[in-house]
């Protein structure tokens, strides 16, 4: 279905798109009823390696900081 909110949050991501693998869940599909109970009324929601970070709008700050820090830990 149409998401601008989720559209909006995807362009802010963009110039990160080469340090992170995005993947996207429909949590209004059957197999994501799960997911849908939780976040229904928080749409976008962002987990950054199986842990949640952030909803509703991209935090570019905190986004930067964990990812760079999740960075740091791979060397």
């Amino acid at each position: 279905k149409p998401c601008p909110l989720c559209d909006e949050a995807k362009e802010v991501l963009e110039p990160y798109k080469r340090r992170f693998i995005l993947q996207e869940v429909d949590i209004t599909l059957p197999e994501n009823l799960a997911w849908y109970e939780k976040y229904k009324y928080d749409i976008p929601v962002f987990h950054l390696n199986g842990k949640f970070l952030m909803k509703h709008h991209v935090d570019i700050q905190k986004f930067e900081d964990k990812l760079t820090k999740l960075e740091l830990q791979k060397d």
